[in-house]
């Protein structure tokens, strides 16, 4: 009897050490990495742990650079926090813990997180479950993003363009059936959102909470709607543009000169915005934009100058 009582003392001795050795890895293994373009960290205990990367230094031959953060887990079972220093990632977190049950802070069950490469930039990733805390993050970099230089050649070509395409049907048209089929998409989730009842002002703020997550959750899962329901949607999207069509030939395109005038300038408006943020390196995407200005008026002004002198 007192050889058992012996044995079971040792072993929960043992189990004592054990969790108390855990416990003391967990605690000494750090909270904070700070990522180079191409590194890689695993994980393998629970608990939050912050990712950071430090703002470069800003070239025009990094105009078009971008970096991505991937997060490799098999599991759903975790929580996602953004911010500029580790600091604000814990704040977030501490707050997030002594909130109710809507997570105002998580960022969403996102496995790739674009990261501005001249910011400070962290990410944190809370697990709670052991066994589902295994998960590897990498920092990759892309020198030249091709979709960010399309934008900017699309807003180029915008801008440079807007005069001729303001004074164009088939642009007309096309702008119109696309302003249909977007609009009637708003009306639906207006109507939907009348659905919800009305009442004092804390129901008011928890039905907008709710129908922007509804409307978020609809985005994230817009492609797996369409293929799901793929004769639907295309139906909705052939009908809602015969509609506009009719609407626009009944009207027909724009006489007006000064109407025209206003549109060659909103189409020049939306290609500097394009440029612009085509880059993370603004400065040298608004240089661009006012280089472009420039380029655009003082040509023609120049031009009737000199036919004064002749």
């Amino acid at each position: 009897m007192e050889n058992v009582a012996e044995l079971t003392k040792w072993i929960l001795l043992c189990i004592c050490l054990s969790r108390c050795a855990y416990a003391r890895l967990i605690l000494e293994e750090p909270r904070i990495h700070f990522l180079n373009p191409g590194d890689s960290v695993q994980n393998n205990n629970p608990g939050l742990k912050t990712y950071c990367h430090n703002a470069t230094s800003k070239y025009l031959t990094h105009m078009w650079r971008t970096m991505t953060m991937h997060l490799n887990i098999n599991s759903d079972s975790y929580v996602l926090y953004d911010g500029k220093t580790p600091h604000e990632i814990h704040q977030k977190y501490d707050e997030n813990d002594k909130s109710w049950s809507l997570n105002l802070f998580d960022t969403g069950k996102h496995r790739q997180f674009k990261v501005n490469p001249f910011e400070n930039t962290c990410i944190g990733v809370y697990v709670d479950s052991p066994n589902e805390s295994g998960y590897i993050i990498t920092l990759i970099e892309t020198r030249v993003n091709v979709w960010r230089l399309t934008m900017m050649m699309v807003g180029i070509t915008v801008f440079w363009c807007a005069k001729i395409l303001s004074h164009n049907s088939l642009f007309y048209y096309a702008c119109g059936i696309l302003f249909g089929v977007t609009l009637s998409v708003v009306i639906l989730i207006y109507m939907a959102g009348k659905l919800i009842p009305r009442g004092k002002t804390m129901y008011v703020v928890f039905a907008a909470s709710m129908s922007l997550y509804v409307a978020k959750m609809l985005w994230e899962n817009m492609q797996l709607i369409v293929m799901q329901y793929r004769e639907w949607a295309m139906w909705y999207v052939l009908v809602t543009s015969l509609i506009s069509f009719v609407i626009c030939y009944r009207f027909g395109p724009v006489t007006n000169t000064r109407t025209k005038q206003i549109i060659q300038w909103f189409l020049q408006l939306i290609g500097l915005v394009l440029v612009y943020y085509s880059s993370y390196f603004h400065e040298a995407s608004f240089s661009c934009c006012v280089v472009f200005i420039l380029l655009y008026n003082f040509p023609k002004v120049a031009l009737e100058r000199t036919k004064k002198y002749w």
